[in-house]
């Protein structure tokens, strides 16, 4: 019990520090709920609601894990054939030469090169499989290019195979405000806002749920898809999803990524897993500082949630994604 209430007296320590106001901290071991933490409001004004069970976080870029799913699938039904099919075969509205020899798992795995510019023109900035950044372009493609494969969008296959199934009622892509939903802080001195977006295809940044659920999702990655007495996914499909599918690259300090899920091999300096992490563990995070860390050879899931843009900034982002995952790893070590 020390150990784990020395996880919450860390998230509380970072989200002071970084003008939060708002976190929780949800953990599940052996398929049971060991830690439950909410604390804050759900933006920094006076009148704002507290922190609690059905608090609604915007998850950022941590949304990607699901999308990664909706790929995983596309490929265990032949949608997409192989990962290491080109790109021009499912882009053709994307100049052939710019793709180049760009594939699948490039575009999944944050190797493909390729940028935006505000003006929207795509250009490349290193080839593919020879470097790692992370970038929006891929994730809006594969986003495109799922909703396309299955003729609806991936939200709505997601809820259709999975969140109905899984009884995730509290997860979805938000349009509109609602006193579930926790603002985005920007400037710890000003109020926060709803992160909203237009529509529920998937394109936006707009999807929320609660740390609980969060970690439903996690938990069901770490099943194999099993849940309630039942095999809700193909196992087939976690395995691709959470499996290394990166390049090998010639600089072994670059992360490793599933279907965009950080994925830990061989410990990585640049990666946002730490070193102390065991093999197989995979991870999740988005800007506002959510994070999702799956350690399947300590049967472990953590949702961890905080409502601060730019949670981690400076010089030391890096050190504290890595740090927490390696106190949940020091935390549940035999």
């Amino acid at each position: 019990m020390a150990k784990l209430e020395s996880l919450v007296e860390w998230v509380e320590d970072i989200k002071e520090r970084n003008g939060s106001s708002a976190s929780s901290l949800y953990i599940l071991k052996d398929n049971k709920v060991v830690l439950e933490h909410y604390s804050g409001y759900h933006s920094n004004s006076p009148q704002a609601t507290p922190i609690n069970p059905s608090s609604q976080f915007n998850i950022a870029s941590a949304r990607k894990s699901y999308l990664g799913l909706a790929v995983a699938y596309a490929l265990y039904e032949g949608k997409i054939k192989s990962l290491d099919d080109h790109a021009s075969e499912y882009f053709e509205d994307i100049d052939e030469q710019l793709l180049g020899k760009t594939t699948v798992r490039h575009l999944v795995t944050h190797s493909h090169g390729l940028h935006e510019k505000e003006d929207g023109t795509i250009y490349r900035e290193f080839e593919a499989g020879h470097g790692w950044a992370y970038r929006g372009i891929n994730v809006l493609m594969m986003t495109r290019l799922v909703n396309r494969l299955f003729k609806m969008s991936f939200p709505e296959l997601l809820h259709e195979r999975v969140f109905s199934p899984l009884g995730l009622e509290q997860t979805g892509w938000r349009k509109k405000e609602d006193v579930a939903l926790v603002k985005e802080i920007i400037h710890p001195g000003e109020e926060g806002s709803y992160k909203l977006g237009s529509s529920n295809n998937g394109t936006e940044s707009n999807l929320h749920t609660t740390a609980s659920e969060f970690a439903q999702w996690g938990n069901l990655h770490l099943n194999k898809g099993f849940a309630n007495g039942k095999q809700i996914i193909p196992k087939e499909v976690i395995e691709i999803a959470t499996s290394i599918q990166s390049p090998t690259f010639k600089d072994h300090n670059l992360p490793k990524n599933g279907l965009f899920w950080y994925v830990q091999g061989t410990p990585a300096s640049f990666s946002e897993i730490g070193e102390r992490v065991p093999e197989g563990s995979y991870q999740i995070l988005g800007i506002t500082g959510p994070t999702l860390l799956v350690i399947p050879e300590y049967n472990v899931v953590v949702a961890k949630m905080y409502n601060k843009r730019y949670n981690y900034g400076g010089d030391n982002y890096l050190y504290y994604l890595r740090e927490f995952s390696n106190l949940v790893a020091d935390t549940f070590r035999e």
